[in-house]
């Protein structure tokens, strides 16, 4: 075999063997996400639903809508992963270049990942949860041999259906938006065009819906901190609180074991055990604060906020500071690329530490923008609850959570909170290029976080000083204004 020959095989060897590695360590953090995701939504889900007690196809339908949405689930996690991974990847990289034990860290890795992450969120959202939703829900077409197929074949026909009612109605909006031929002709194109158009549609929602959650998020992170951990004493004398909190418990208590049954005492008996529960709560939580500790009452619960402040303002600053890049320079703007050039150079201009402070940032607006979404009075009823969560609220937080975090590489690069260009189809979006969108939701995003935060900060304080000096417990004054002889 001629040399030629021989560096040719070789390289073609070595190409399989990376594509092979890349194959399996892909498959490895896919399967760690999906097993982590089976116990959350095992501790969340309704058991009554996957008996099979009453009827096996039930239970089976429910089994199989399971598995989608801890798929669902996995794909969700590992797009809030998937920057933080990137820059801790380049970081290392830069770190040791000449590793040997590190060299399967490489940009094929991460842009191989970035389309596995694009492509089974594209599947997710258009396919899989639609078709766990009908598919727990159809009962077969009338006359049809009744058996989990015959669902199968209504839950197809409801999603083709669908699939057709929405490609439609956004091939006739791009058409609208794009009035010209090579608009026109480019719809046609399915799999260039159509499917990265509709995500873009479905990105654009998910950034638009974490620039609403997350400023709301991040100023309910203080209340949401401060009911986690135990506050500092202020001016309270909190021995005297829980006497006086054991007290009325055992007088409530011997209220409910002294009452005589009677047809006019069982509203009362209700109210009192409702009372008893209420204040052994707050008995519990009162021996809680006491038996803490001086540092974790006094030093823990200030270094918590003064984080959770910190991190905020950062945030804050530096969507400022991407406001004016935007205005004098245009490499500011989001753009994506198709080569991952790992092991070049830092992310951030303060190296590793700015590239550490980014990824602490990123989990801290998905966790923020979480918890400002449930906290929203629009989707508190998606909240889950441990052991008694129907399926059907399961698929509606694994399609919230998987739009949310989807958008989660668009809204930090779009904000400036990391430098880490969108790689794949995550840059193919038309909206990125456009500087009045990208403008107006960066000062979007600082005005309505700088607005919660004041807002929330302000009347923290406000609540938690009126409680220390003991004004909550004065009788408020009832104003009375005599106007044609009634009360106001």
């Amino acid at each position: 075999m001629a040399p030629v020959e021989q560096d040719a095989l070789a390289v073609r060897e070595q190409l399989f063997h990376d594509r092979v590695r890349e194959c399996i360590i892909c498959a490895l953090l896919f399967a760690s996400l999906y097993i982590l995701c089976h116990f959350i939504i095992t501790h969340f889900k309704k058991h009554t639903d996957f008996t099979a007690v009453h009827d096996d196809e039930d239970a089976a339908v429910n089994r199989i809508a399971l598995w989608l949405c801890t798929f669902t689930l996995a794909v969700a996690l590992g797009a809030v992963l998937l920057l933080p991974f990137s820059i801790i990847s380049n970081e290392v990289l830069l770190s040791f270049p000449q590793n040997y034990y590190i060299q399967w860290l490489n940009g094929s890795l991460i842009h191989g990942l970035w389309n596995l992450v694009f492509l089974f969120s594209n599947m997710s959202l258009v396919f899989l949860m639609p078709f766990a939703y009908f598919f727990t829900e159809s009962e077969g077409f009338a006359g049809s041999k009744k058996g989990i197929m015959a669902r199968v074949y209504e839950t197809s026909v409801v999603l083709l259906l669908l699939t057709l009612l929405v490609l439609g109605m956004v091939w006739v909006a791009s058409a609208i938006v794009g009035n010209d031929a090579a608009s026109r002709q480019s719809l046609y194109d399915l799999w260039e065009y159509y499917l990265p158009y509709l995500y873009s549609c479905i990105s654009l929602f998910g950034v638009l819906l974490l620039l609403l959650c997350t400023p709301f998020g991040l100023s309910t992170m203080f209340t949401v901190t401060g009911k986690l951990l135990v506050k500092p004493r202020l001016l309270e004398d909190l021995d005297e609180q829980l006497s006086c909190t054991r007290f009325e418990e055992a007088a409530v208590s011997h209220r409910i074991r002294s009452g005589k049954a009677s047809c006019w005492l069982n509203l009362d008996m209700a109210m009192l055990r409702e009372q008893f529960f209420a204040i052994r709560s707050k008995r519990r939580k009162l021996e809680l604060r006491h038996r803490a500790s001086p540092w974790q009452r006094n030093l823990g619960y200030p270094l918590a906020m003064l984080g959770l402040l910190a991190l905020t303002g950062i945030s804050v600053l530096i969507v400022c500071f991407h406001v004016l890049e935007l205005l004098l320079d245009d490499a500011a703007m989001p753009r994506g690329i198709q080569d991952a050039s790992l092991g070049q150079v830092s992310f951030s201009i303060f190296g590793s530490f700015g590239a550490a402070l980014q990824v602490v940032l990123i989990f801290y607006l998905m966790l923020s923008s979480v918890v400002g979404f449930y906290s929203s009075p629009l989707f508190t009823r998606l909240l889950p609850e441990r052991q008694d969560t129907p399926l059907t609220k399961i698929i509606g937080n694994c399609v919230s959570l998987l739009v949310l975090s989807s958008a989660l590489p668009v809204f930090s690069r779009t904000l400036g909170i990391t430098r880490f260009d969108l790689l794949g189809d995550f840059g193919r979006f038309n909206w990125l290029g456009n500087f009045y969108i990208v403008f107006l939701y960066n000062m979007g995003f600082a005005g309505l976080t700088t607005l919660c935060l004041v807002k929330r900060v302000s009347w923290a304080v406000q609540a938690e000083l009126i409680h220390a000096f003991g004004l909550h417990k004065l009788p408020l004054p009832v104003t009375r204004c005599r106007t044609h002889s009634k009360p106001c």
